[in-house]
């Protein structure tokens, strides 16, 4: 009979997204996460199956309990007018602030994009779902908040706020300031339309 479970798998979990949000997952080695986690490689493989199965939970962790309440005012039916403003300002915020996780590591799917293992189709899938969802908030806020632009207009929109909050989280870890910049110019275009 197996041995019973004495950790937390949530905490796990969540401790391991904080070494692969910071060093990739090829980096992330096993005796760092053995470390973070406070269990032996056997217990990880046990729980987990692999490194990648550990990987796996921690981008899902990261989705559920970073990006989708980050998100959720943007996707209410409808959104509060302002939503597409407060998700930036706060976007801004998290990565002005010095030392701050976010600032310092930018966003584990987009650095994750940029990785050797985006080679895998499941990666890939989960990338660019994570766009997408990210996309679909951001219309969904700029509908509410541009009302009267016509559709065209605000799905150029869209897609160009996308990009310029991707772009920030990619840039955040190597120029803070573009990053930054970035957000500003998504608030100066929305302000403009």
């Amino acid at each position: 009979m197996g041995r019973t479970q004495t950790f937390d798998t949530d905490e796990v979990v969540r401790a391991a997204r904080g070494v692969f949000w910071k060093h990739g997952y090829e980096a992330a080695s096993v005796p760092a996460l053995e470390t973070a986690t406070g269990l032996r490689r056997s217990s990880i493989y046990n729980a987990f199956g692999s490194k990648r199965g550990l990987f796996d939970a921690a981008v899902a962790s990261y989705l559920d309990e970073i990006i989708r309440p980050r998100l959720e005012p943007l996707q209410a039916e409808p959104p509060a007018p302002n939503a597409i403003l407060d998700y930036l300002h706060g976007l801004r915020a998290g990565l002005e602030r010095a030392g701050s996780f976010t600032s310092a590591n930018g966003c584990l799917l987009i650095n994750t994009a940029g990785a050797p293992i985006a080679d895998d189709a499941t990666v890939r899938e989960t990338v660019a779902a994570y766009r997408a969802e990210l996309r679909e908030a951001i219309g969904n806020g700029l509908r509410t908040h541009l009302a009267d632009l016509p559709a065209d207009q605000v799905e150029r929109l869209t897609e160009t706020c996308t990009a310029l909050v991707v772009a920030a989280y990619a840039l955040t870890r190597v120029d803070n300031a573009s990053a930054l910049s970035s957000i500003d110019t998504a608030l100066d275009l929305i302000d403009r339309a």
